[in-house]
Order: structure tokens, then C-alpha cells, then sequence
């Protein structure tokens, strides 16, 4: 087999191999969704019609994905043949540099195959609350979130703050905002836990060497489609004045907003919308997600108690740590990686862990390939 034929089979083989990237099935929904959002009609049920064309934009997104990598490889290809017959070590440079890139996007596209959860494609909503460590935590929590918030920006993903309060002397104490974008949920629900900082603290005039702690929550941004009963009866609606830096942007309204679902005692709020009620909305989509993960998790949990599964309670501790001090690491404590170059991680280069941890999750399953 020539190694044109070779590296084009590779490439097939990459994308039928089932999962969420599977391009035959892929170009099939894309038909589907075209007959679907071309149909008279379809802008009397608004919402619907906003997530067809969602989903078509989706796909329509993952099928060029596909036909760039093939077009990469037959390209590496053909430089390679011509390298060889020219001898032409410029010519091999550029293969190489461009079977570099191929590897990339191949690696890209086995990660999202391991995407295949029910809301794996959703949005994101993340909360990051600072623990144990004063205002050394605060200002952890606010590395963590300028580290996802850059690891958005690299995936070419959109932010949106819906809420944050500011710590006392330095950092936050909390934050809460969207990430929207292909499989937002299903590459952040990696990070979900606590996350420990070790490092000599900036705040101490003795210099010594402290741990702080916060932990980061991730649930998917559910549309009207998915069904969370709520009942008004059980929601504390509370408003107050946004909080903000001062000058001219200083809310003067109660715009801010705080719902309490009562019978689990889950807490939101939003402030970022100037409107009262784009901020009881917004903190509403947030409940909604949060309430589905909760109910989710509890029926796993009783799923894995009636098939006699002792499950690790997991609460509280670490899932990964950040040493500045005395060495330069960062390891994961659930999969066992490990990196050298913190400052790179916490710039939002998070990839490989992110990798590692939907691997490990995968092949608990039994669904790795």
C-alpha cells in the first residue's frame, strides 16, 4: 500500500469510528438538519427553530473539521513523495511541520469522541468558590478563573460573567459564568472539584509558604427542551443593589438577583444584566442546570448502591495540586499526570488533563477504544 493510500485510510478510519465523530452519521444529521430549518413553518416555534440551527451549525462545524484533516494529510503526502524524489530537506521540513499539525487535530478529534454524554454538547456553566485559605484562597479563586477563562478564549469559546463577589482584601470570593460553545460541558465537566494551591503567599509579610483551596462546579446549560420541573412555591426570589469596582457603572437599583430553592437549599444569583429580570432569568438557567446534575448524580449513586458498588466518597478532596513552592508541578491526582510548567497550565493550557481525565472516565465504562 502506497503511503498516500495509507495515511488517507488513516484518516477514514478516524472519522468512522464511531462515537460523536463518526462522519458518515455526521453527514446524515447534517441532511436532516437542512431539511429541517429549510421547512415552511419552522420560525412559528422559535425556540425550536433557534436549536435546529444550532445543531446545523454544529455539525455543519465538525463535517469541514473532517474534510480539513483529510485535505492536511493528503497535502503531507504529497510532500513527502516530493521530498523524496527531490531530495528536498526544505520540502520534508514542511511536511513534517504540517503532519505535526494533522497530529494535533487528530488528537483533537479522538478527544471529542469520547464526548458522547447526554449534554456533552451543551454550554457550560461554571462556579468557582474560594475554601479553606483566606484571602490566599480568594485570590486563588481568581487564577482559576482567569485559567478557564483564557482556555476559552484559546478554543475560540464565549464568556459571559453572570456573577461574582469580590474578596475582601484581594481576589473573589466566588464567581459564576457561561462558557458557550461546541462541547463546552462536555471537555469542562473534567474540572469539576477541588483544586489545592501550594505556594509561598504574596499576602504574608513573612513569606512562608501557604495551601489554599477552592473548588469549581460544572453543569450544563440546559434548553426548554430538557424538562426540570420547578415550582414556584419552592423558590426564595431575594434582589439587591449589584456590587461593582465604583464610578459611573454602580448599579443604583435592585437589579441584582437570588433564588433559593428550598427543598434542596441550592443557592444562584446574577447580578452582570442591568434588568431585574434578565437577572432572574439568567439565575434561573442556572438553577435549572444545577438541579439536573443533582438529580443525576443521585440516581447514579442509587444505580451503583442496588449493583453493590462501593463508591469512593470523593467530597471535599483535592483533584488536583498546584505547587509553586519549593518545586514547579502540577499533578492530577485522579489519573496521575503530571506537568512541569505551571505558568503554562494556569495560561489555560489545561488540554492534556482535561484528555487524560475523559480517557480514565472512558475506560471505567468499558467504551474506550
Amino acid at each position: 500500500m502506497s503511503s498516500r493510500s495509507s495515511c488517507a485510510g488513516c484518516a477514514r478510519a478516524s472519522t468512522s469510528s464511531g462515537g460523536v465523530f463518526d462522519e458518515g452519521r455526521l453527514r446524515a444529521r447534517l441532511e436532516e438538519l437542512q431539511t429541517e430549518s429549510s421547512r415552511p413553518g419552522l420560525w412559528e416555534q422559535r425556540e425550536r427553530a433557534e436549536r435546529v440551527l444550532r445543531e446545523k451549525s454544529r455539525v455543519e462545524r465538525e463535517v469541514v473539521f473532517f474534510e480539513r484533516l483529510a485535505t492536511l494529510l493528503e497535502e503531507v503526502e504529497l510532500l513527502l513523495e516530493l521530498a523524496a524524489e527531490a531530495d528536498d530537506p526544505d520540502t520534508r521540513d514542511e511536511a513534517a511541520e504540517k503532519l505535526a499539525a494533522a497530529g494535533r487535530d487528530l488528537e483533537e478529534a479522538e478527544t471529542r469522541r469520547l464526548l458522547g454524554g447526554e449534554h456533552d454538547a451543551c454550554n457550560a456553566i461554571i462556579s468557582i468558590n474560594s475554601g479553606a485559605g483566606g484571602t490566599d484562597a480568594c485570590d486563588w479563586a481568581e487564577m482559576l478563573s482567569r485559567m478557564y477563562k483564557r482556555w476559552a478564549d484559546s478554543h475560540s469559546l464565549t464568556i459571559e460573567e453572570l456573577d461574582s463577589q469580590v474578596g475582601d482584601e484581594a481576589g473573589i470570593r466566588s464567581v459564576t459564568f457561561t462558557v458557550s460553545g461546541d462541547y463546552a460541558f462536555g471537555y469542562l465537566k473534567a474540572e469539576e472539584g477541588v483544586h489545592r494551591l501550594v505556594r509561598i503567599s504574596p499576602f504574608d509579610s513573612q513569606s512562608r509558604r501557604h495551601t489554599a483551596f477552592a473548588s469549581v462546579s460544572v453543569v450544563p446549560e440546559l434548553d426548554d427542551s430538557i424538562d426540570v420541573e420547578i415550582d414556584d412555591k419552592d423558590l426564595r426570589i431575594d434582589t439587591y443593589r449589584a456590587g461593582g469596582a465604583g464610578g459611573q457603572h454602580v448599579n443604583k437599583t435592585d437589579s441584582a438577583v437570588r433564588i433559593t430553592h428550598l427543598p434542596t437549599n441550592v443557592v444562584v444569583q446574577c447580578q452582570n444584566e442591568r434588568s431585574q429580570h434578565k437577572n432572574r432569568a439568567a439565575a434561573l438557567k442556572v438553577l435549572r442546570g444545577r438541579l439536573y446534575e443533582r438529580a443525576r448524580l443521585e440516581h447514579e449513586e442509587k444505580m451503583a448502591a442496588a449493583r453493590g458498588e462501593q463508591r469512593q466518597i470523593e467530597f471535599g478532596s483535592q483533584i488536583r495540586s498546584y505547587t509553586l513552592h519549593p518545586q514547579q508541578r502540577v499533578k492530577d491526582h485522579r489519573t496521575g499526570l503530571e506537568a512541569g510548567d505551571v505558568e503554562g497550565v494556569l495560561a489555560g493550557n489545561i488540554d492534556r488533563f482535561i484528555r487524560a481525565t475523559l480517557l480514565q472516565k472512558a475506560a471505567s465504562r468499558g467504551d474506550a477504544s
